[in-house]
């Protein structure tokens, strides 16, 4: 923990980004104990309890220990009923990944009796699954914190935990500490496997306990998990290794490190036997899967050249990295099959300048080269991306080359940002001196080429027949039905509630710049 010194270089984010030093004030803070590892301090009135905290420098460190996994994971006995009569509520910000850890947290909660509640006034445990991605994923959360508050002072015996990506930050804990001291756990994205025990220190304890591993941990399997709907979500990786110059992800999620074939396809072909019909295999950066073997050669490739052989409808991938996107891989997702034709292929920035700059390893040119391989391999892929505007130094010129590369590529949607620094970044100190007026007029432009992309694209597919993942009622229209194609298109079109949950065929009849309309084609009129 930061002790009482504001100018501590530690406290101190870099040009451009929020500086939480108004903050740090913990001059009054008084050590109770120290046992077994742990520290309890007294600050602003309460006690809390550090059992580890989070480090930018250990976060950094990327050491060769040998990373162990762990089958025997259980519930621990006494924690088994503890929950009984008790209701839980987690709000998810951020990315699949996180979604996928809350349904770890689910399921382990669920295991030790607590039930899920909508209403989090009803609940007796509420969790913060946090992204710490972009500043206004945390000035929401900060938000969030504000309501809770209240809650908290009208339920004294409500569990409050913050866990996630922004439990990582260094930053962020102090301030939670510091501010919002009603606050009663804070662990990170490496110890989740730990919450039963987190729970029972924290409400036993009545003090804010504070678990957040820097250094990332074994890989544990057999957690349990609560999955709903038909499509499922498996991590295969965690962690990454490409440090960027702008992401805070390989300091959030640590080094990478994967699962063992043999568990990721037995996990997948047991979801198969469930009845799923659709699984995305997670990571920060699916195509550096396998790379930290050093018993096996078997790569990400290998890996989804063994899920075309499971049974089971639709396989698809997030994230990918392009500097790792090798052969090996789009020679496999050229067999196509049960290989979703989608991928999403984050370029951030068309200028090969700007590229350099956010340490991204390949060229403008390099990411064009495999796109033309993909194109090539695969039947009629459909390219979704991420792409970073205002980033600092960018020139209008540059700027220009990223709309270029849009067109050239034909993305059919991306996920666009304005530059934001995030603390503990290098780029966090360079100057960001491109005018929010500018990054706003860029970011319009570049949607509005995006938009006419996604049209351009739907317009092709009116009178196909697209197989349809069916996954509810339309949001706007309860009289329709909505659910994705095979291609990740959305699409609604008039039909049974009985269809919900499986795979249906329609006919394309209207187009939009989101999403498509069509008719549903009964199974045997289908022609394709």
């Amino acid at each position: 923990m930061t002790k009482g010194n504001n100018n501590s270089p530690d406290l101190k984010s870099g040009k451009g980004a929020k500086n939480y030093a108004k903050y740090f004030d913990f001059s009054d803070a008084k050590v109770i104990s120290e046992e077994e590892g742990k520290t309890t301090y007294r600050i602003k009135g309460r006690n809390v309890q550090i059992n580890s905290q989070p480090d930018y420098k250990d976060g950094k460190r990327r050491g060769k220990e040998d990373i162990e996994v762990h089958y025997d994971f259980n519930i621990p006995e006494d924690m088994m009923s503890f929950g009984v009569d008790k209701f839980y509520h987690i709000t998810t910000y951020g990315c699949q990944m996180n979604e996928h850890d809350t349904e770890t947290m689910k399921g382990m909660l669920e295991q030790m009796g607590y039930r899920s509640v909508d209403d989090r006034n009803e609940a007796d445990i509420i969790l913060l699954n946090t992204c710490a991605i972009r500043e206004n994923a945390e000035d929401k959360v900060f938000g969030e914190l504000g309501h809770l508050k209240n809650l908290k002072i009208e339920k004294p015996g409500l569990l409050l935990g913050i866990c996630g990506c922004m439990s990582q930050e260094e930053g962020v804990v102090n301030r939670i500490m510091s501010k919002h001291s009603f606050v009663d756990m804070i662990f990170g994205t490496h110890n989740i496997h730990r919450l039963p025990h987190l729970i029972k220190e924290a409400m036993f304890s009545k003090e804010l306990v504070i678990e957040v591993w820097s250094k990332e941990g074994d890989i544990i399997e057999n957690l349990p998990k609560k999955r709903e709907g038909m499509r499922a979500w498996v991590n295969i990786m965690y962690g990454c290794d490409k440090f960027c110059t702008y992401c805070i992800v390989p300091f959030t999620r640590g080094k990478e490190r994967s699962r063992r074939p043999e568990d990721v396809i037995a996990e997948v072909r047991d979801l198969a036997r469930q009845g799923f019909k659709e699984v995305t295999l997670l990571g920060q950066n699916v195509n550096a899967y396998g790379k930290d073997f050093t018993d096996i050669n078997y790569t990400f490739g290998d890996l989804m050249d063994d899920m075309r052989l499971i049974d089971i409808p639709r396989i698809r991938f997030m994230t990918s990295h392009p500097r790792d996107f090798d052969d090996r891989l789009i020679e496999v997702l050229g067999k196509g099959g049960n290989l979703s034709e989608h991928i999403h292929l984050p370029v951030q920035s068309g200028s090969t300048e700007v590229l350099k700059k956010m340490s991204r390893k390949y060229t403008r040119e390099r990411y064009l080269e495999l796109v033309d391989k993909i194109k090539a391999a695969v039947k009629n892929p459909v390219l979704t991306t991420d792409i970073i505007v205002g980033f600092p130094g960018e020139t209008e010129e540059q700027f220009e080359d990223t709309l270029s590369l849009v067109r050239e590529v034909g993305f059919d949607m991306a996920y666009t940002f304005i530059y934001s620094p995030r603390e503990g970044t290098p780029a966090a100190s360079m100057e960001d001196n491109v005018p929010m007026e500018v990054k706003s007029a860029r970011l319009q432009r570049l949607n509005d080429l995006i938009k006419e992309n996604s049209r351009i694209s739907n317009d092709r597919m009116l009178g196909e027949v697209v197989e349809v993942l069916v996954e509810g009622e339309s949001k706007n229209n309860t009289e329709m039905l909505s659910g994705r194609s095979s291609s990740n298109k959305l699409v609604h079109f008039e039909g049974s509630k009985e269809l919900i949950g499986t795979l249906v065929h329609v006919r394309i009849t209207d187009t939009k710049t989101w999403y498509i309309k069509g008719d549903y084609v009964n199974e045997a009129a289908v022609v394709v």
